[in-house]
């Protein structure tokens, strides 16, 4: 299992991501705060559940040595707790969907004559435009094949 990334645990801690953000951060809380499974033989393991290092990074979220530190926690933990591990795959699975501001962007607007609105940025949905449609074609110009034929 990869480690939690500390961009997203940074991100998440800080409000990033909305709604959808504060669940995902809601639902890392309720994770760590489970009690360790029973692969253990009913003794949880000496060592830390996350909930030390998840409530340091909530009080500084921006700090990357403590989301570095719950990362790390959190890799621990799932090494020797498998219900841990598989919650927390599911989890991450989850908030990895959640946009908080990691990957590159680029727009381009290239091809001629641009009519209508152009929007540059990162996952638009549902978006709807009313504008007139483009001028016609048939005002003389020399790509119009109808404007280039004979009679």
């Amino acid at each position: 299992m990869d480690p939690v990334s500390v961009g997203l645990l940074t991100a998440l801690a800080g409000g990033a991501g909305g709604e959808l953000g504060r669940q995902a951060w809601a639902g890392l809380s309720a994770l760590v705060r489970r009690p360790f499974g029973q692969d253990g033989g009913g003794q949880a393991p000496a060592v830390s559940s996350g909930e030390a290092e998840l409530v340091r990074l909530a009080a500084e979220p921006g700090d990357q040595g403590r989301a570095q530190a719950l990362s790390t926690a959190l890799a621990v933990r799932a090494a020797v707790d498998e219900d841990f591990r598989s919650r927390l795959a599911h989890w991450q699975e989850q908030a990895e969907l959640v946009r908080v501001g990691e990957g590159a962007v680029t727009n381009n607007v290239s091809g001629g004559t641009q009519n209508g609105p152009v929007i540059q940025g990162r996952d638009f949905s549902n978006l709807t435009f009313t504008t007139p449609p483009p001028p016609s074609s048939s005002s003389g110009d020399p790509g119009d094949s109808a404007a280039n034929s004979t009679p």
